[in-house]
């Protein structure tokens, strides 16, 4: 492809469309210098320093000593879903259908103040997976959900309201459209061709090798050949898994440790940006309909908005041709 010139490329699993356009940006280097230092909040002043003092209730899962922890997950003191007895139904309120928003809303902290997946060790970033899948476990049995998403932001731009790092666990009664898109398209190419969709795309980039930023013996990091954000990568365990929460501990660790290993690459090439991560796998209820389903997660460096294009046709520009933003997160 031509550094100059834009293509339309369609995705592979959504059907979505995107350009990428790289012409625009004139280089890569040009938005990675848009970043700002990120100022963070004195330990002093930070809710998330000592969890009970700051009335932030017992944690429900805890680990390392009750004096000493190294991560709680607690209830979000904040919850856009709250978890209730009994179940709400879908009623109308005129032409719209409305419900309860029935669930759960966790948070996982963290004890180090500054640091974020990327700086902890690969065991702390281990522990962090683990509590993940344990709290997880614990919510399947919960009548009133449907899906649980997992995910992370870091900074002001990524939505951020509190310096510390924490994890968010939300346990939802309805699957979130996005991923809904994601499995009607997984669920349509294994019809159409025998084989899961994102094992092709893998192993596609696996062999080409040119948009692979990191790989071990059990998980694969590729920047999508149809990337809709610049500079956003994938991590896939290698092993064909559709529940996240079914994954053995060996097949996690590989996961984390490619991902912390990629996350620092990219604090590293774009200068510590914002970014958000999250998990997308199968939903926890009909498991027999979605294991063509491969689970993974998704990161996203906030350096650039949406603009009016985009909100208006759905279809993204991304000024960042893929094999460019590859070759320099691997760096």
């Amino acid at each position: 492809m031509s550094k100059s010139k834009s293509q339309l490329r369609q995705d592979l699993v959504s059907g979505d469309w995107i350009v990428i356009a790289p012409g625009r940006a004139k280089r890569p280097y040009a938005i990675i210098k848009k970043t700002e230092p990120r100022i963070g909040t004195p330990k002093r002043n930070c809710p998330f320093e000592d969890l009970q003092k700051t009335g932030q209730g017992r944690p429900i899962l805890s680990y390392g000593n009750n004096n000493d922890w190294q991560l709680q997950v607690i209830e979000n003191k904040y919850p856009a879903f709250v978890h209730q007895d009994v179940c709400s139904v879908i009623s109308k309120n005129g032409p719209f259908s409305v419900s309860g928003a029935d669930g759960h809303h966790d948070l996982v902290i963290t004890r180090a103040h500054d640091k974020t997946l990327a700086d902890l060790t690969l065991n702390e970033a281990q522990q962090v997976f683990e509590s993940f899948r344990d709290r997880y476990l614990m919510l399947l049995n919960d009548p009133c959900v449907a899906y649980i998403s997992i995910f992370f932001n870091w900074g002001l731009k990524a939505g951020a309201s509190v310096y510390h790092p924490h994890y968010q666990i939300v346990a939802i009664p309805v699957v979130p459209p996005d991923v809904q898109h994601s499995l009607n398209g997984s669920g349509r190419y294994f019809g159409e061709n025998k084989q899961c969709v994102h094992c092709v795309m893998m192993d596609w980039e696996l062999r080409h090798r040119k948009r692979v930023i990191y790989q071990n013996e059990g998980a694969a990091v590729f920047v999508p050949f149809v990337s809709k954000e610049p500079f956003e990568f994938r991590v896939f365990p290698k092993k064909h898994l559709p529940y996240f929460e079914n994954t053995l501990d060996v097949d996690l660790d590989y996961v984390v440790e490619a991902l912390q290993k990629s996350l620092k690459k990219m604090k590293k090439n774009l200068k510590d940006p914002d970014y958000n991560f999250f998990i997308h796998t199968a939903p926890i209820r009909d498991k027999e309909k979605y294991n063509h389903y491969h689970w993974h997660l998704e990161v996203i460096p906030k350096v650039t908005i949406r603009a009016g294009f985009e909100l208006g046709t759905g279809v993204t520009i991304n000024v960042v041709d893929p094999d460019e933003a590859a070759d320099l997160l691997r760096k």
